[in-house]
């Protein structure tokens, strides 16, 4: 796919979280204005916008005049169906709703390796999962990306607005976990495919999943890289240090069985 100059002002989501602070601070070399918006008060940003994804309203608002929306919000780790249904579901909704009204054409939104969770993750030989497996979520968060993803296909079909569904793998500085060695997505990747995501032309709705070029990938980036994304990081330098604290993963474990992880029986639960 072509590029398009990049979009001038992107609604940012979720800019108090964790994947929102990385991208507040690594986006704007990438040449984008960033009006920010979360239901908690952004610090250091006076001019953030505090509302909930419920306020349809301070959407409107939010989205009116901008160019693209990058949609980091919601509940990023397991939680009850009822919270999950109000954040994630009807959150998300509201947000394309409020595009839809406002004309914006853009929207890149922040699925999950939890829409495929219960995939099996590929040994040694196999071939990497493509982006068109059979959705297997792992968890009410996970079922919540299912639908965000077809909810982006349908305002496509029915509006014409453009969305990249990125499956982020673990953005974090480096990772922690031996599984996280296959789905680490480094900030500076994390900004670059982001940015791919929002200038490639005649994307309609394509999924893509969200890592650096890892040594031990579990899944096929090729979407990705057909938008122009070029990833330059790789787990593999932290790998000996995990594996000697943690051991390698192992087949017989259940919880080492799919790309989910342990959130097919444990899975992190959201605080609030």
């Amino acid at each position: 796919m072509t590029a398009m100059p990049a979009p001038r002002t992107v609604l940012l989501t979720g800019a108090a979280g964790g994947l929102g602070t990385l991208m507040r601070g690594l986006l704007p070399a990438h040449g984008y204005e960033l009006r920010l918006f979360d239901a908690v008060p952004v610090e250091g940003e006076p001019d953030a916008i505090t509302a909930d994804l419920a306020d349809t309203g301070a959407l409107r608002e939010a989205v009116r005049g901008v160019d693209a929306v990058l949609h980091l919000a919601g509940i990023s780790l397991e939680s009850t169906f009822e919270k999950i249904l109000r954040a994630n579901v009807e959150g998300t909704y509201n947000l394309y709703e409020a595009a839809r009204a406002e004309g914006v054409g853009r929207i890149v939104y922040a699925s999950s390796n939890h829409a495929v969770g219960y995939t099996p993750r590929p040994a040694g030989g196999e071939p990497l999962v493509p982006v068109d497996t059979p959705r297997r979520p792992d968890t009410f968060y996970g079922l919540s990306k299912c639908f965000g993803e077809d909810l982006a296909q349908l305002y496509w079909d029915k509006h014409g607005i453009e969305t990249v569904s990125v499956r982020i793998g673990s953005c974090f500085p480096e990772p922690t976990t031996v599984r996280m060695l296959s789905l680490w997505m480094s900030p500076a990747d994390g900004a670059r495919l982001f940015h791919a995501a929002l200038t490639a032309q005649g994307v309609g709705h394509t999924v893509v999943y969200g890592s650096s070029a890892n040594t031990r990938l579990w899944w096929d980036l090729s979407s990705a890289r057909a938008l122009g994304y070029e990833p330059q990081d790789d787990s593999e330098p932290y790998a000996a240090k995990l594996i000697a604290e943690q051991g390698e993963l192992r087949p017989d474990e259940p919880d080492h069985a799919g790309l989910g992880g342990h959130w097919v029986s444990n899975p992190p639960l959201w605080p609030r």
